[in-house]
This record gives structure tokens, sequence and C-alpha cells, in this order.
């Protein structure tokens, strides 16, 4: 599908298109939170979605603003998560130098930035870990890896505690 973006940010609300700067367009679906990066391809990125299935109905909302231009679709769009970022607390302080020096691959520099970087091993995960047991998940593909990888996060954090 070839995707006139000059058309759909001239007819279109709530977009933003300056191809000198950003091949994309960019368009909020403030009324659901999403914001989707179109592109002349067809190809879209979606952020803000607070669930797979509010990334389904975002989907729908783009292909319904692309009807208003008269552009329609031949076959159902393929959705995958790429990544999904969660955010939570864990209900515990954190002493971060500790952990920065006893779990293998923490990067902790305070001075540039409050939290510290956990990388999984042998994952594509990576935790931003604070203080306060606030803690930001990105690289999961889906909700049972958000849910597998804080659990073994939980279990290291203990090991280094005691």
């Amino acid at each position: 599908m070839d995707i006139p973006l000059e058309k759909m940010a001239m007819s279109l609300v709530n977009t933003e298109y300056n191809p000198e700067q950003f091949p994309g367009l960019v368009l909020r679906l403030k009324h659901i939170g999403i914001t989707a990066l179109v592109f002349s391809s067809g190809k879209l990125v979606c952020t803000g979605a607070k669930s797979a299935e509010m990334v389904k109905v975002g989907v729908k909302e783009i292909l319904k603003e692309l009807k208003k231009i008269g552009l329609t679709t031949k076959k159902e769009p393929e959705i995958t998560i790429q990544n999904m970022v969660a955010s939570g607390n864990i209900h515990m302080k954190l002493n971060l130098n500790k952990l920065a020096f006893k779990l293998p691959n923490a990067e902790y520099a305070p001075e540039t930035f409050p939290g510290l970087v956990y990388k999984v091993p042998d994952s594509h995960i990576t935790f931003l870990l604070f203080g306060t047991g606030r803690i930001v998940c990105t690289g999961a593909k889906n909700e049972k890896e958000v849910e597998e990888a804080v659990k073994d996060l939980k279990k290291k954090i203990q090991e280094v505690i005691k």
C-alpha cells in the first residue's frame, strides 16, 4: 500500500509531517492515547497503547482515518509487537550502589542518570531500577515475558541483599 503522507497531513487533524526532518507522518489518536508513525510504504509504528488489545484498536482507528482520504486495505493488517515497555513498583527500597556492584550486566552512573540499568543476560530485556523500588522493563515481546523477567529480577535482588 502506498500512502500519500502529504495528502494525509493536509486532510486529517492531529498530524505532523515534515519530510525534510523525518520520513514518516506522526498521527496522534488522543482519545485513546496512541501516537502512530505512518510511513508511505504502509508500515506503522504505534506507541502509547496500554495493552496489545489497544494496539489493535489503534490500528482500526488509523484504517478509518485512511478511509477518510479514500484509501482502503485489501487484507487484514499484520500486527507484531516488537517492544513492550512496562513500569511498576517492586515495593522495596533498593541500594543501587550495592546492586551495581553485585549484579552482572548492571550499570549505574548516578551523576548522569538516577537509575541503574540492568541488562538481563541472554535476553533482549533491559530494566531501569530506581532506589524507590520503581522499575521500567523494556524489550519484552509480550506480557508473559515481562512477568517472568520481573519475577527473575526480584529473585536476583533478594539474593544480592541477603
